[in-house]
């Protein structure tokens, strides 16, 4: 009686081993890749914040720039 429940028991645990099991953990750990490539919210909003700050810099660099070029147009090719 213990050797038919076995077989019975011992075919389905090798199909779930040989197949199921390896496309679970492939699919699994290709959801898992697929997460930590994206940005959560706070990332995003992260970035936006750095592209902002990047935005102002630009700006006061060009400001800058034109202040010096109006005092001195030679200040470029100073070392």
């Amino acid at each position: 009686m213990d050797g038919k429940i076995f077989a019975l028991l011992f075919v389905p645990m090798i199909l779930f081993i040989t197949v199921v099991m390896p496309m679970w953990l492939n699919m699994y750990y290709r959801d898992k890749r697929r997460q930590s490539r994206e940005l959560s919210q706070d990332e995003w909003a992260e970035v936006e914040r750095t592209l902002e700050r990047a935005a102002k810099l630009e700006e006061r660099i060009a400001n800058l720039e034109a202040i010096l070029d109006a005092k001195d147009s030679h200040w470029r090719q100073q070392p």
